[in-house]
């Protein structure tokens, strides 16, 4: 069984067109530690997106391979892989991507529902975690009653509700304005050390990404340390 929650080891993503090969990335080894904080920036088009993908699942590699509790994701069947997401990964985008037909407590129970959990328990669950992001009056809210900062809120409580062992967070205070911003990554990072979740989380902000305990840079297809050199 693997020491870490999250390992990828020479994981390459190569697309190819009517005319040339895209090389992505290349050889990337990454090692995600229990409770550990990974902030990782690059250019727009570095492939940060990709590599998230990459290890949630979501794409496969072109060489390599992403271990996901000492699994290998790639080798397993599509419903087992969906199995190991479901019960290790918490996922934050950009953009929310909650379901606006729902309000904010329907949104955050959806992972604990597809997990089996019992509809009282998971709704306990669920208001516990609003209750935790400051949402407590907005219960039954829709989503389209929200604001952009109380979304993103709703949206990571939904990613945390169910404990994972590692969120992948894709810019998940880039559509928000800067107070917003600040506001909503302190909450986030309070739950993570509450919970003790290890997060990968790619952001273009460096005043964000310079208070995870790693900081790495995508550059060439490379993950590296980042330095202000």
């Amino acid at each position: 069984m693997s020491n870490y929650i999250l390992e990828c080891q020479a994981l390459s993503k190569v697309y190819h067109d009517a005319t040339a090969k895209i090389e992505v990335l290349n050889d990337i080894n990454l090692q995600v530690l229990s409770s550990e904080l990974i902030a990782i920036v690059g250019n727009s088009g570095s492939g940060k997106s990709t590599l998230l993908h990459l290890l949630g699942g979501l794409d496969k590699p072109t060489h390599g391979k992403v271990l996901l509790s000492g699994k290998n994701i790639a080798e397993v069947t599509e419903n087992e892989r969906c199995r190991l997401r479901n019960r290790y990964l918490g996922f934050v985008y950009q953009f929310h991507h909650l379901l606006p037909e729902f309000t904010a407590l329907e949104n955050v129970c959806m992972p604990l529902l597809i997990a089996n959990i019992e509809p009282d328990i998971a709704a306990g669950k669920a208001e516990r975690l609003l209750d935790m992001v400051g949402l407590k009056n907005r219960l039954t809210h829709k989503i389209g009653e929200l604001s952009g900062g109380e979304r993103q809120r709703v949206a990571i409580a939904r990613a945390l509700v169910a404990e994972p062992a590692c969120v992948l967070a894709d810019e998940p205070t880039g559509n928000l304005d800067t107070k917003n911003a600040e506001m909503v990554f302190q909450l986030f990072i309070g739950l993570q050390k509450t919970l003790q979740t290890s997060v990968v989380m790619v952001t273009h902000d460096m005043r964000i990404a310079e208070q995870a305990d790693r900081v790495l840079l995508l550059k060439d297809g490379k993950l590296c340390p980042f330095t202000t050199d």
